[in-house]
């Protein structure tokens, strides 16, 4: 008889004595000081973009911010199957996260979390890809999750990553979008927040707009934030959204410079 032991799989132990975050503190949000010691508050983390990283689709990017670590595939435009006749494509966006992306382990299977940074990213993207030019076709955008630092990380990385992906695939494009969060914490707005900062913030933003046209694609708002605070986030990631532009624009070019 053969035996169900997977031979190929190393199994942990059941039980440890030592927790595999040990360095870090479980408090309560109310409890914790926020100090940046890297960047001020009004700065965004360096970014490290890759296109072209995915040989096997049609197009792809790697994105890179401190830990944030996302991978973006695009496949398409390709016919639709199962579908009425549409004039214009569709957008498919599909995100999972990694087991060890988190601090908890993550099940396999996808929960609402997924589903709403995905339907954030489509947002975000779908009025930037021209699709009247694919009628009755679509186009589908993979995002894994490699490591995950807040929410507001995972949109606004994802969006840049994909419109990277979208541009290094070919597919017809208004303009290449970009993506910044905000956290008001106190009086303050903090840039480009880590999930330990958007646990303290009061509301948190999230804006994702066309630099080089000057046309917002999407705005996402969590928590409480007063009228006046919320267009001092949305003008502090405009800023920021124009000098990721010239990053995602530099790596596009570079990118085909070593193609050619």
């Amino acid at each position: 008889m053969q035996s169900a032991f997977d031979r190929r799989r190393i199994n942990g132990p059941e039980d440890s004595y030592h927790p595999v975050f040990a360095n870090k503190i479980q408090e309560s949000p109310s409890n914790v000081h926020i100090i940046r010691e890297n960047r001020k508050i009004s700065d965004i983390r360096p970014i490290f973009l890759q296109p072209g990283l995915i040989s096997q689709a049609n197009g792809s990017a790697y994105i890179e911010m401190e830990s944030m670590k996302i991978a973006c595939s695009v496949y398409g435009p390709r016919q639709s199957k199962n579908t009425a006749y549409n004039e214009k494509g569709r957008l498919n966006v599909e995100v999972k996260f990694a087991p060890y992306s988190c601090e908890l382990r993550r099940s396999p299977l996808r929960d609402a979390e997924d589903r709403s940074i995905a339907v954030a990213i489509q947002q975000a993207l779908l009025s930037s890809v021209q699709l009247e030019h694919f009628p009755k076709s679509t186009i589908d955008i993979f995002l894994v999750i490699i490591e995950a630092d807040g929410i507001e990380g995972c949109i606004a990385s994802g969006s840049i990553a994909a419109s990277t992906a979208l541009a290094d695939a070919g597919i017809d494009m208004y303009g290449l979008v970009t993506s910044c969060a905000t956290a008001v914490i106190g009086t303050d707005l903090w840039i480009d927040p880590t999930q330990e900062e958007s646990n303290t913030a009061s509301g948190t933003l999230i804006l994702s707009c066309m630099p080089a046209l000057g046309i917002v694609t999407n705005v996402w708002q969590s928590g409480r934030i007063a009228p006046s605070e919320i267009l001092a986030c949305i003008d502090a990631c405009n800023d920021r959204c124009t000098d990721i532009h010239s990053v995602v624009a530099q790596a596009l070019l570079d990118s085909a410079h070593n193609k050619i």
